[in-house]
């Protein structure tokens, strides 16, 4: 199954905002939501194809009320996320799946909630440490060419 996680902005309540809304509930109610992060939504689609449908369905909303929108396909990674922009660019077939993990973004994540992220790129296989403040753990979110360079 693939993935897709929502991170709210600081001044909203995602989960509110995406529920009280009747255009978003209902792109919604088919799916089991959670809440992996602080002030998150996450969801279970059943292919790449339609988590970044979904992701394009919610645009308006993920506009006003999120940060950020990571997709995770496990034909790609079983433990890296991949941000809305490069889900659509393999989606559409712009790139490779096997060339989308050079560009990185390293978030930490403190007290269940993302912190201050850290863009790297993957050097001899390995990715450098978090290293802007002491975390509980990190999560990996691949990036495209011009997020990470923008």
């Amino acid at each position: 199954m693939t993935r897709v996680c929502l991170i709210g902005t600081d001044d909203s309540d995602l989960r509110y905002e995406l529920l009280s809304r009747e255009t978003a509930r209902a792109a919604l109610a088919t799916y089991d939501l959670d809440q992996p992060f602080e002030n998150s939504v996450a969801l279970s689609t059943v292919s790449l194809g339609s988590a970044v449908a979904l992701i394009n369905d919610l645009n308006w909303y993920l506009v006003r009320f999120t940060d950020y929108a990571f997709i995770k396909e496990p034909s790609i990674s079983e433990t890296e996320w991949l941000s809305r922009e490069l889900a659509a660019e393999v989606r559409d077939r712009e790139l490779p799946p096997e060339e989308t993990d050079q560009r990185l973004c390293v978030f930490g994540v403190e007290d269940g909630a993302l912190v201050e992220p850290m863009y790297v790129t993957r050097v001899d296989g390995e990715i450098p440490s978090y290293d802007l403040r002491d975390v509980d753990e990190t999560i990996v979110v691949r990036v495209t060419k011009s997020e990470f360079s923008g």
